[in-house]
């Protein structure tokens, strides 16, 4: 899988990949709160791809997936609101990923709410598996995304991509490309997990992930946390995808995201998590998702962004 390498540059002690494929994936569906459709262009307009290239990476923006316009589409299902046009959106993400993988470059995607995962994972999984490899997962969430149509107060898709890719939910989303799960839920963790539905709990509970919350953040420490994450991600798998939901930060580094949460990850700890996935060099693919412009200050929660997804490719501070 790993690229040749392009020259004795900071990130070449990290990541194997010497090219960036990146993917926008405007979709809003998922969510009540508009405005994270914006998020791959506020991403996109924060210097990303002239800032990750400055790390020695070839970087190609492949644009983004077509999504079709909310107003002009009923919600259908209250329990599961356009679920067909989020399933859609899903199938054509996971080509995209996975002919960039294929391609023998690193997928970057933009979101987009979080039910863009189903289809980002679903790529990576299924290249993976025509491989007969097994591919594992780090999802960096206040929220847990494991509700059901049965279990969901609101009926929002972007509180349920985790509980799709793992095997549970609509069969739209969860039998994608014909197969599930698309991640063995031994080989998925959650990490700053702090606003769970009350009957969001037992799913998490008994799907078989390990998740972390920030109470276990605050006894144990972040380099101790993400270093059982990145061992439970990556043991007997081929690599690990990083799905970083910024409201994983704390809103006063990030307010401009889809559901601010207090309590989150400090700047510092947000930085050392994707530090620390690079340095593990089993990260093959990547999704940042909920930056939402329209309740940001000054973009500066996609000036972040960019900045943890810097970290994760190889910048240092020497």
């Amino acid at each position: 899988l790993a690229a040749h390498p392009i020259g004795t540059m900071e990130k070449d002690r990290h990541m194997p990949r010497t090219h960036i494929a990146i993917i926008g994936a405007p979709l809003d569906f998922g969510q009540d709160r508009r405005g994270v459709d914006m998020g791959p262009s506020a991403v996109r307009v924060a210097n990303l791809h002239a800032r990750v290239a400055s790390l020695g990476y070839q970087v190609e923006d492949r644009g983004n997936i077509h999504v079709e316009q909310k107003e002009a589409w009923p919600e259908g299902d209250p329990r599961a609101k356009y679920l067909a046009l989020i399933a859609s959106a899903c199938g054509a993400l996971a080509n995209r990923v996975d002919e960039a993988l294929s391609g023998g470059l690193l997928p970057l995607v933009l979101g987009g709410d979080h039910s863009v995962a189903v289809g980002t994972v679903s790529g990576v999984s299924s290249h993976f598996r025509a491989r007969h490899e097994k591919v594992g997962m780090i999802w960096l969430d206040a929220h847990a995304d494991m509700n059901t149509p049965e279990s969901s107060p609101s009926g929002n898709i972007h509180g349920m991509p985790l509980a799709c890719i793992l095997g549970a939910g609509p069969a739209e989303l969860v039998d994608l490309l014909g197969y599930r799960p698309k991640i063995d839920p031994r080989h998925a963790v959650i990490v700053g997990l702090r606003e769970v539905d009350a009957t969001e709990k037992p799913q998490v509970r008994d799907s078989g992930i390990r998740a972390f919350t920030m109470r276990d953040i605050d006894e144990r420490g972040l380099r101790t946390v993400m270093e059982e994450a990145i061992r439970i991600a990556t043991d007997g798998t081929a690599g690990l995808h990083l799905s970083l939901d910024m409201d994983f930060c704390d809103p006063v580094d990030a307010p401009g995201v889809g559901t601010p949460v207090r309590g989150g990850a400090t700047y510092r700890e947000a930085h050392l998590a994707l530090e620390m996935i690079c340095d593990s060099r089993h990260m093959v693919s990547m999704e940042v998702v909920e930056v939402n412009p329209v309740i940001d200050e000054r973009n500066r929660t996609a000036d972040l962004a960019v900045e943890l997804i810097m970290s994760g490719l190889g910048k240092r501070i020497l």
